[in-house]
């Protein structure tokens, strides 16, 4: 039978913890050494949430105040056809399937341009895996949105769709990046990364690169002057240990390259795929998420809590738990040929301000490499 311990206390900073072994994980944080995989199965382990949270906070705030950043950015998503058949999408079709689409360039364009009076300062542009589409199509729709939009920063394509275009294109990964960095390409988004470990990928994601492929790929990118983020998809399959695993190996890619400017956890939401019997994350899994990451990752500047996927309440809370990014606006518009509409779904600007205040946070919009935005009633300037 369960029997609680007594409160324990840390003469270091007021730290209190009714888990033992949280007490030398601490003293590592207040010392400010770097936890081990050790550390983090120990941490996900545990169910004293305040305690991490705790921890997490006062590494957030020492390398960030109270500062929480935000962007303008609009989410583009090209085609939703794809050769994969993950099990834990709901998004891809096949070529030939009800509401499967594929933008034409001018339609990414006006996608692009519609539907919003703030200005952007950050197009994030994914899609799936098309079977046809040819490597000029995305070395066009860069050059097209650069050509139209300079000011707006394209973070665009994933490691998995990186790699499927070089493939594609019998090219090599570098030649890939390169010609899409002439293009007009500026950063690079975290997704695709989903849970390294192998067995955990044969069940969710078979048809994608292998977890060494996406850090060989995300290695390419740093070494040719792309920043990227990366992420974690998490509450499937998975266990601790492969949690902790992945964010010990995104930390070892991180010191060799220092190219990673943001760790995204990402809850996993089974409704509408093949995965669809297992529950949703909870908030007690979402903070602990948060919060590990902040204290593992001790070289990634910055923890987003992407809150279209914990929610906006969840995320707020995060504010505290280690995050210092809410993301941003996230105006998306999907074009679905069955249904002939466009839907916009995000949040206003006005909106992320008053979470982040509300959360007793400074709210501080930003660019995608976390420079400052200054607005005025017609126009924007970043911070150099």
């Amino acid at each position: 039978m369960f029997m609680a311990t007594p409160l324990s206390s840390s003469p270091r900073h007021g730290f209190q913890t009714d888990d033992p072994r949280l007490q030398p994980i601490a003293e590592k944080v207040f010392a400010r050494e770097r936890l081990t995989l050790e550390d983090a199965i120990t941490l996900y382990k545990s169910f004293d949430i305040l305690a991490i949270g705790w921890l997490a906070n006062q590494v957030r705030e020492r390398m960030h105040g109270n500062v929480t950043y935000f962007n303008v950015n609009r989410h583009i998503n090209p085609t939703n056809v794809c050769v994969a058949a993950c099990r834990l999408c709901a998004f891809g079709r096949k070529k030939d399937s009800p509401g499967s689409y594929t933008m034409a360039l001018e339609e990414a364009y006006e996608t692009a341009a519609s539907g919003y009076s703030e200005a952007v300062t950050e197009f994030h542009i994914v899609g799936g895996l098309h079977p046809d589409l040819p490597f000029q199509y995305y070395l066009d729709l860069i050059s097209g949105l650069k050509e139209r939009f300079p000011q707006v920063h394209l973070k665009a394509l994933t490691m998995v769709e990186i790699a499927f275009l070089a493939k594609r294109g019998k090219l090599t990964i570098e030649q890939t990046l390169r010609q899409l960095k002439d293009a007009g390409l500026d950063s690079l988004p975290g997704g695709g990364a989903e849970i390294f470990n192998e067995r955990v990928r044969r069940v969710i994601c078979d048809h994608k690169i292998d977890g060494d492929e996406w850090l060989e790929t995300a290695r390419t990118a740093h070494k040719i002057g792309l920043k990227s983020n990366a992420t974690m998809l998490y509450g499937h399959v998975e266990n601790e240990e492969d949690r902790a695993d992945h964010l010990i190996r995104l930390r070892t890619l991180q010191d060799e390259t220092h190219g990673f400017q943001t760790f995204i956890p990402l809850a996993f939401h089974p409704a509408n795929t093949p995965l669809q019997h297992l529950f949703p994350t909870t908030g007690m899994m979402d903070l602990k998420q948060i919060a590990i990451s902040r204290l593992v990752l001790d070289n990634f500047p910055h923890i987003k809590a992407y809150w279209q996927m914990m929610s906006a309440k969840i995320a707020q809370i995060c504010l505290r738990f280690g995050a210092d990014d809410i993301d941003g606006t996230v105006i998306e518009e999907k074009i679905y040929h069955d249904a002939g509409a466009t839907t916009p779904q995000g949040m206003r600007r006005s909106e992320l301000m008053r979470l982040i205040t509300e959360a007793g946070r400074e709210p501080m919009e930003r660019d995608t490499m976390y420079r400052p935005v200054m607005r005025t009633e017609t126009s924007f300037t970043i911070s150099v």
